[in-house]
């Protein structure tokens, strides 16, 4: 249900995508409530969204045609389908990727762009869990806590973030985790996979001197890391008390792979922005749209993505309306 950007992180441009959005909602009779800086459906119910959507589609007497499969697009906008065909004057495809299979997402929107002449980029899972052969995440699944992490890729580093990390029975999870997803997934679809690691920083505000001034002072690190994670680490290192403060600050876990599409919140990947124009207008074939995240175009964790679904959807109807 959550719709809209968290305002302090975002760029101008996209603070006037959100401010678009909010007011096409609004202008169809959604009423909206922020929460921490989003914008939610006031009933933060999901389903409002779409039936408000659904009651503009009414008022306007569009018809909308379900249980229907499409198999091909010609390049004269004739639409082949499990129910016949049709002859466009427009066409906007906005089928998603293939996050979230159980919702419908097949890939198929690919397909038939690429039929079309349309180039598809390597796409991967993304904003998704990671999984970790490390058997520490699981004796402490359930602990989060905010740290920095990193992902290295054969020794050097390919990505950082600082936020919330879960450790759970598979690997980790959290924002921080999501928002280096895509790096991870990258990594394992290539032909040759670089080794890959996840640095945790468990104590981002502490250099590994205060570390190690607070452990000789207390005996331990259980007031900073807690008692478990303090646990786990110095039975790591066998008690050896030096070399907490150390692990602390660079505690590695061998990473292997994600979870995959089915937890998967974004597809990464898909068809370059060099191929539509500043109206997602396709620049292959005219009076085509490519909408959201059919497109090479992924945003962090924050209802960015989700944003930039509507915002390139209005943008293409808007358009779409003037022709």
């Amino acid at each position: 249900s959550e719709m809209c950007i968290r305002d302090s992180n975002i760029t101008n441009a996209n603070a006037i995508n959100c401010a678009q959005t909010v007011n096409f909602f609004k202008s169809i009779g959604l009423i909206l409530r922020t929460e921490e800086g989003r914008y939610y459906p006031y009933s933060l119910k999901a389903e409002t969204v779409l039936e408000t959507l659904l009651d503009a589609c009414r008022k306007l007497e569009i018809e909308i045609i379900t249980d229907c499969e499409v198999t091909s697009i010609s390049p004269d906008l004739t639409v082949h389908t499990s129910k016949g065909t049709y002859n466009a004057d427009k066409i906007a495809v906005c089928t998603g990727g293939k996050a979230q299979p159980k919702l419908g997402s097949n890939g198929s929107g690919y397909r038939l762009l690429e039929k079309l002449g349309h180039t598809v980029t390597p796409h991967c899972p993304a904003l998704v869990q990671i999984e970790s052969n490390s058997k520490y995440p699981r004796i402490i699944k359930g602990t989060r806590t905010r740290c920095t992490v990193q992902v290295e890729l054969d020794g050097k580093i390919a990505g950082k973030e600082t936020g919330e990390v879960l450790f759970t029975n598979y690997g980790f999870s959290g924002i921080a985790i999501m928002n280096l997803s895509d790096i991870i997934a990258r990594n394992f679809i290539s032909e040759n996979p670089k080794r890959c690691l996840l640095t945790i920083d468990l104590v981002p505000d502490m250099t590994a001197d205060e570390l190690k001034a607070h452990q000789e002072k207390f005996g331990s690190l259980k007031g900073i890391l807690g008692t478990v994670i303090d646990n786990i680490i110095t039975k790591q290192v066998k008690g050896d008390k030096t070399a907490v403060p150390v692990i602390a600050k660079k505690w590695r876990h061998i990473i292997t792979g994600t979870k995959g599409y089915e937890f998967a919140q974004i597809t990464c990947g898909g068809i370059p922005t060099e191929e539509v124009d500043k109206n997602y207008q396709s620049k292959i074939v005219p009076n085509l749209f490519i909408c959201g995240e059919l497109l090479d175009e992924q945003f962090p964790c924050g209802g960015f993505n989700l944003d930039f679904a509507w915002h390139s959807g209005i943008k293409s109807a808007k358009e779409i309306a003037k022709k």
